[in-house]
């Protein structure tokens, strides 16, 4: 993507289609971002820190929820979390991402595929530093199931619930109800403990896969699209057996679990991908 798309995307109207709340908990971009450190290449990793504001610390995960807490200052940014779908469990680029005055790329997927190209640019006229912070914060969100969901109930925020006795709605309950039910029920309510789980799951359990995960042989964009169309599917799942005023607990639980957990992680290891071809200078992001 070049810049002129990029540019689409930054003046998108805050008029485009009213915003999904933030996708994933403080949590779960922490969560993903720490995932990533352990797949970056050591030029990768220097480059990143070296973009990282000085609050950060040098630590990548600190800035991953940032772009939650820039949707009033930067309005147009709004859109640019989510790509609902009519509820068909399909994703389409071009049906799905603009916005109602028809503008491209108004999607997490054109988000993705923008800020990607920002970095790659050397002479791009955008700030190094927010590219980083907002791509690493897209990639999270586009696996968030329904940061992919249907659009006529604005990603499940209008579902309201119960999550066992608490009042919520169903977007909520995959952004954070979820993680933070896991991180009291198996973890202390240590995020960097459910971290390390995540992390033995993909050295073991999920070893097989993570190769695939990361695999993308396209050499001009991101497979951000990809990665939208699996999150269109789960979503669908999500959505089943949820009505208004549904009260969910351990059976929704227990399914929801899993699909967090491996959702953060491919969100982790492909952002590492992202970053290793931006920064390793590879020219493409690592494949099968």
């Amino acid at each position: 993507m070049g810049l002129l798309l990029l540019l689409q995307v930054l003046l998108a109207a805050a008029a485009a289609r009213a915003p999904a709340a933030q996708a994933w908990g403080k949590e779960g971009h922490y969560m993903t971002c720490k995932i990533t450190d352990g797949f970056l290449t050591s030029e990768a990793s220097a480059a990143v820190k070296e973009l990282l504001p000085s609050w950060a610390n040098g630590e990548l995960a600190e800035v991953c929820a940032w772009a939650d807490k820039q949707r009033f200052r930067y309005r147009w940014s709004s859109p640019l979390h989510f790509a609902d779908t009519p509820g068909d469990c399909n994703f389409s680029y071009a049906r799905d991402c603009h916005d109602t005055k028809g503008n491209k790329d108004v999607c997490v997927v054109g988000a993705i595929n923008n800020y990607t190209a920002a970095l790659e640019d050397p002479s791009s006229p955008y700030d190094r530093t927010e590219s980083l912070m907002f791509l690493a914060h897209f990639v999270g969100d586009v696996h968030q199931p329904l940061h992919c969901g249907h659009v006529d109930d604005l990603g499940g925020n209008t579902i309201k619930l119960r999550w066992y006795r608490r009042k919520s709605n169903l977007h909520h309950v995959w952004d954070v109800d979820v993680i933070e039910q896991a991180m009291k029920d198996f973890y202390g309510k240590d995020q960097d403990a459910m971290v390390k789980a995540i992390q033995r799951n993909i050295t073991e359990d999920w070893s097989r896969e993570e190769k695939q995960w990361e695999a993308c042989r396209s050499k001009t964009k991101t497979c951000a699209d990809k990665y939208a169309q699996e999150s269109a599917v789960l979503a669908c799942d999500a959505y089943k057996g949820v009505k208004q005023d549904s009260t969910l607990g351990d059976d929704y639980y227990s399914a929801a679990l899993p699909v967090v957990e491996k959702r953060i992680a491919q969100g982790g290891v492909r952002l590492a991908a992202i970053l290793n071809r931006i920064f390793s200078g590879n020219g493409e992001l690592q494949s099968i």
